[in-house]
């Protein structure tokens, strides 16, 4: 993700595995800011992962207009330690005209869920560059 417009997804520095009409799979590394003092994936560090790649998706959709996120809510389910590499799946699960209603997971390399979230996003009245 080092070509995104996103500054903050560079940061994150993803790596796009897979890519669908309404899915987007991309692996992250645990790196040392990304992790609370106990040396294990932040929650905020992990919904950061989640709202960015689903608002990469929901871009990548090719709508005119762009869309913002109404509500995020998150389960944190197990732990990430620095240095795994998670992978972080969005998808959308309805698409109305105004509406995104999305879901996304972090699953760890042995399967185990870190985290998951659903989240809807609203269509706003910016405009996106074509």
């Amino acid at each position: 993700m080092d070509d995104s417009i996103s500054p903050f997804g560079r940061w994150l520095n993803g790596t796009i595995r897979e890519v669908e009409y309404g899915k987007l799979v991309a692996d992250f590394t645990v790196r040392e800011e990304l992790t609370n003092p106990a040396g294990v994936l932040h929650g905020g560090a992990a919904a950061a992962i989640l709202d960015e790649l689903i608002g990469t998706m929901v871009y990548a959709l090719g709508r005119e207009y762009a869309y913002t996120s109404v509500n995020f809510n998150i389960d944190f389910l197990h732990a990430a330690r620095l240095g795994d590499i998670v992978t972080a799946t969005a998808e959308t699960i309805r698409v109305g005209k105004n509406i995104i209603h999305c879901e996304g997971r972090i699953i760890a390399t042995d399967g185990k869920i870190i985290a998951k979230c659903a989240t809807n996003l609203i269509q706003t009245s910016v405009k996106l560059p074509i």
